[in-house]
């Protein structure tokens, strides 16, 4: 029986390498095949120097997650193999520990590990690739005073929240699954507003946005939308990197954040555009929709949780004498994407249907498709974002459009509905005037 559970993760879990793996090399041929050039439907919008530095920037982060993806699976079935797991168990409860101490332990030891090992690479990414492309801002003071406080947050929150995953397990009987789903549902519901309020000041300085044209229109856009905002904010996201980004944050009231990069670079109509976008993805109910699906797959992943702890064979399979909660999860956690990697592209296929429903919704808004246009090869521009991905690439692992299909979309969705206003028309330009 061992045999025959480790012949089925090896082959499911060498099939999810080989997908990821293939479809990398063949994004990074398809890039390298484009020459950086400026795409048609971009003629006239986008620089070719731009065109060049997205190609480049490109082939440089697929070559490192091609490394990084190797180094991972070996990493994994390392661990997996090695006995490295059933030895920290036998070590941790030499020393002692047991219950939900031990529980914890193992937990955070397993997790301590993971976390050296990608460390090399996430310092790469940081100080070398995202350098070398001029996005980098942060000292080697600044990370390092990141860490310590993310270690803090994670300390403060997580070992709290495994002692509490640990107790649902152990004591609420059969249904321990069911209760635990209701647990960290709460959880996260909890984590939805104590993050914008508590835990991002601590990395950002968020300000008011100033008083001007800005402000006044946005307002008065929400007002248009009916649209419930919190607080309106701008972020210092250039002290850490050169990216440009929007965003909303909260469950019932959110609150609106700019990138400071982003309004350096854009124009009010562009900026209204974008925002006009975000509001499209919360009356379309996207977020309720995207975290009902969430908690759905939560629920069935504890249930087939519940049910294979009671199944000694998987984890004498991987060198444990008897099945026990932290194995359980570490198991989860180390294998289980090999069984569900196959979700990502209908994942990637839900979010980009809601992409294109914000866009429609930005411009019967405003009627400014226009400046939506204008706003998002901006972004691409500030981003380096892939101009020429190959579309099976794009289909299993982006949650966006790619910018020539979002492009194309406001073409169909102005001929299909022509306006009296001259800003209708996507030719290149700078953004409409009201």
């Amino acid at each position: 029986m061992t045999l025959w559970i480790l012949s089925v993760f090896l082959a499911f879990f060498l099939l999810h390498y080989l997908v990821e793996a293939g479809l990398t090399v063949l994004n990074l041929r398809q890039v390298a095949a484009h020459g950086g050039r400026v795409p048609p439907g971009l003629a006239g919008w986008l620089a070719p120097e731009t065109a060049r530095r997205s190609q480049a920037y490109t082939l440089a982060k697929g070559r490192f997650a091609l490394l990084r993806g190797t180094v991972g699976a070996v990493v994994t079935l390392a661990v997996l193999f090695s006995g490295l797991l059933p030895w920290l168990d036998a070590r941790l409860g030499a020393a002692g520990l047991a219950g939900a101490n031990l529980f914890v332990a193992y937990l955070v030891a397993l997790g301590a590990l993971l976390g050296v090992v990608s460390l090399p690479f996430r310092l790469y990414a940081t100080f070398a690739i995202e350098t070398r492309f001029g996005f980098n801002r942060m000292t080697w003071r600044m990370w390092l005073r990141d860490r310590l406080k993310g270690l803090c947050i994670a300390a403060a929150l997580g070992l709290p929240f495994l002692y509490g995953v640990h107790a649902f397990m152990a004591h609420t009987g059969a249904w321990w699954w069911l209760w635990l789903f209701a647990f960290v549902t709460a959880f996260q519901l909890v984590m939805v507003w104590l993050y914008p309020t508590l835990i991002a000041p601590l990395f950002n300085r968020f300000t008011p946005l100033p008083a001007g044209e800005m402000r006044e229109r946005v307002e008065a856009l929400a007002r248009k939308a009916g649209f419930r905002m919190r607080g309106l904010y701008l972020m210092d996201a250039s002290r850490r990197s050169g990216h440009s980004n929007a965003y909303f944050t909260g469950f019932f009231r959110p609150r609106i954040v700019l990138f400071d990069t982003l309004l350096e670079k854009v124009s009010v109509d562009e900026a209204l555009a974008v925002l006009a976008h975000e509001i499209g993805h919360y009356r379309a109910r996207h977020v309720h929709k995207s975290l009902a699906i969430h908690m759905a797959g939560l629920l069935l992943t504890l249930y087939l949780l519940s049910l294979l702890l009671h199944w000694p064979p998987l984890f004498q399979a991987f060198g444990f004498a008897a099945p026990s909660y932290h194995a359980a999860l570490a198991l989860l956690t180390l294998g289980g994407g090999a069984f569900t990697f196959f979700l990502a592209p209908l994942a990637a296929w839900y979010s980009r249907r809601n992409e294109y429903e914000a866009d429609a919704y930005s411009v019967r808004l405003l009627g400014l498709p226009k400046a939506l246009k204008s706003a998002l090869i901006r972004l691409n521009d500030q981003n380096l974002s892939n101009l020429a991905p190959h579309p099976w690439y794009s289909r299993y692992h982006y949650s966006h459009p790619t910018l020539l299909e979002r492009l194309a979309a406001l073409e169909r969705l102005v001929a299909r509905h022509p306006a009296e206003r001259s800003d209708l028309a996507l030719a290149p330009g700078g953004a409409p005037t009201p």
